[in-house]
């Protein structure tokens, strides 16, 4: 399994949004999920842009990363609508098991007619890949990016 230093790293697929970041790039909804924070799209939309990208820079990996980086979260939805955002008990992360494809992964590939992964494919995409198809993969996302996002890592 490939290890991912947290850095800043935006897709190919995310190029229609990050120039203005009207959108949550994958990197920062990774960072966000290791601090168990659910930032709703209407609040990050209030965020200007030089915080969006600070969302993106900030590190993120080692505990005290974490923390520090959720409560600079808080604190930005505070400064903005005097709420605090939602805490999520637990955080669903197949993205990390390498020893089985996730169920939302192989759906999403079978209805947009990707191949199937292997599983050597699996455990040699790096971390924030994972991520990426497994959140595109979930019910509820309109999953248009998912073939795009398995080109981009050469899954195709």
């Amino acid at each position: 399994m490939k290890t991912l230093e947290i850095g800043t790293q935006y897709f190919r697929f995310e190029n229609d949004f990050v120039n203005n970041l009207r959108c949550i790039p994958m990197i920062v909804r990774y960072k966000l999920d290791s601090c168990r924070i659910k930032l709703q799209l209407a609040d990050w939309a209030k965020l200007n842009f030089e915080e969006k990208a600070q969302l993106a820079e900030l590190p993120c990996q080692f505990p005290h990363d974490i923390e520090a980086y959720g409560h600079y979260v808080n604190a930005l939805v505070w400064k903005y609508t005097g709420q605090y955002p939602s805490v999520l008990k637990q955080v669903a992360d197949s993205w990390n098991e390498t020893h089985e494809i996730p169920a939302e992964v192989k759906e999403k590939a079978s209805e947009f007619a990707c191949p199937q992964l292997t599983m050597e494919q699996w455990k040699n995409l790096e971390t924030l890949q994972r991520f990426a198809l497994v959140k595109l993969g979930r019910s509820g996302h309109e999953g248009k990016n998912f073939p795009v996002a398995f080109s981009e890592f050469g899954l195709m």
